[in-house]
């Protein structure tokens, strides 16, 4: 192992951000590039997996009895272009310092998830999207340079036109290609950090389904909360708010004197003593019918802030401890527009089996790029947080073989359950992705708890 100087290392019990299936590893923090590359090219035995804030649901970002990389150790801005927006930054740097840094100066991230605490490294190798894949595609898509650190221990650089192959198994590789340290982004212009956002409140989930393909055209970002718990005639009735950012014009009309003020606030985190089953259908009945209420009908032209409209659970650090030690999961499934009718299944079977969320999310998908284990394609994804409750797996499992029927996938960096002889299925160049990674690591050094269950490499 490298010097004390260049990393440190402690043994620590990690789980995902679903609390579900912890697992003891060797957490290495390296203090350089150079040693997390010496690392790399020493480690053997249970391999290693680079890991960012955790954020990731499942079992993605760990590694049993093996070596965990501390992606956050390596973070800092390296280089930035303030006029063209096109900034260089360790991969280890979260989102959430990107908005600080660059919203200021009139640049956005060009794809958020609903939390800033991802890394850019994180991000990649999730090829993560947003409210706006309609328009601007995954993450990765934006990024046009990256730093990989082999499985020989050797840095690669990798760009989308150099070096193809290298980049699509890397963009939604799931950290299985190597260890990401560094990428150079392509930022989005805002005119303000304000959000200019229309809602809709809809009677029962065609009602939503319809607002959202009519309008694809006219709004940069989309996204519906859907009461998972209404049955009947309300079944899937939903909150659907969709929006832009402000011209500057439209923020100063508003009385905004800082065009791109940007300082989000955390709430405390609740404490690790919440039981098990305080979010019961009777409590998320509640809530649901609360929130919902609460919604107008139809309202034009609110002006949100940043954290108000992409992440609002960020206010809450740690708003995972709510489900308690048992934890919970995220099921998250896309299908083609010719599979729209699974929306509907999964919402009516999830509905009157008794299942409890109160984060039911749905989102509009435009085209799939290239690479290879990229989760998005043109349609639907439904997105939706469960309690951990005995039958919820045979459940699940129904209407994962109801989302291949129709051509679809399940998400992996938000998995960890899903049965691993459907996986070839939800992901056809899965094969290409293991040639391209045994050429950058022919003695699977990169490995992961997911890769294991999966059967991925």
């Amino acid at each position: 192992m490298s010097d004390s100087l260049e990393s440190e290392a402690s043994e620590e019990l990690l789980a995902g951000w679903g609390r579900t299936a912890p697992t003891h590893a060797t957490v290495v923090h390296p203090h350089s590039a150079e040693a997390a590359a010496e690392l790399v090219a020493t480690v053997n035995g249970r391999g290693v997996v680079a890991r960012g804030l955790g954020r990731g649901y499942g079992d993605c970002a760990q590694n049993a009895g093996g070596m965990v990389v501390d992606g956050p150790s390596l973070s800092g801005l390296l280089n930035l272009d303030w006029e063209q927006g096109v900034v260089r930054v360790q991969a280890g740097t979260s989102l959430d310092d990107l908005m600080r840094w660059l919203v200021p100066l009139g640049w956005f991230v060009p794809v958020t998830p609903g939390t800033r605490m991802v890394t850019v490294g994180g991000a990649i190798a999730a090829d993560i999207h947003g409210k706006n894949h309609h328009v601007k595609g995954t993450f990765a898509e934006h990024v046009r340079h990256l730093r990989l650190i082999d499985g020989f221990g050797e840095v690669r650089d990798v760009t989308p036109e150099g070096t193809p192959e290298l980049f699509r198994a890397t963009a939604g590789g799931m950290g299985l290609t190597g260890v990401i340290t560094e990428a150079t982004i392509q930022m989005t212009p805002i005119g303000s950090s304000l959000v200019s956002v229309d809602t809709d409140r809809t009677s029962d989930l065609d009602e939503v389904m319809q607002l959202m393909v009519d309008g694809d055209a006219d709004y940069e970002y989309s996204v519906a909360w859907i009461d998972l718990i209404a049955t009947g005639r309300h079944m899937g009735r939903s909150i659907l708010q969709r929006g832009r950012f402000a011209s500057a014009e439209e923020a100063r009309a508003s009385g905004a004197v800082d065009l791109y003020s940007y300082a989000p606030k955390h709430l405390p985190s609740p404490p690790d003593l919440i039981p098990s089953g305080l979010l019961n259908r009777r409590t998320v009945r509640a809530f649901n019918e609360l929130w919902y209420r609460k919604a107008p009908a139809c309202r034009r032209d609110e002006l949100q802030t940043i954290e108000q409209f992409f992440h609002p659970l960020d206010m809450i650090a740690g708003w995972n401890r709510i489900y308690g030690h048992r934890g919970f999961l995220q099921w998250q499934f896309v299908v083609p527009d010719s599979g729209g009718e699974i929306v509907r299944t999964s919402v009516e079977r999830l509905s009157s089996s008794g299942v409890s969320s109160f984060l039911a999310v749905l989102k509009r998908f435009g085209p799939a790029n290239d690479h290879y284990l990229s989760f998005p394609q043109q349609g639907w994804t439904l997105a939706l947080d469960i309690p951990v409750v005995a039958g919820l797996d045979r459940l699940l499992d129904e209407l994962d073989e109801l989302v291949v029927e129709a051509g679809g996938s399940i998400y992996l960096a938000k998995d960890s359950r899903v049965r691993r002889e459907l996986v070839p299925l939800m992901y056809p160049q899965l094969d290409t992705w293991r040639e391209v990674r045994r050429g950058l690591d022919p003695e699977g050094h990169f490995r992961s708890d997911l890769a294991r269950r999966l059967e991925l490499c």
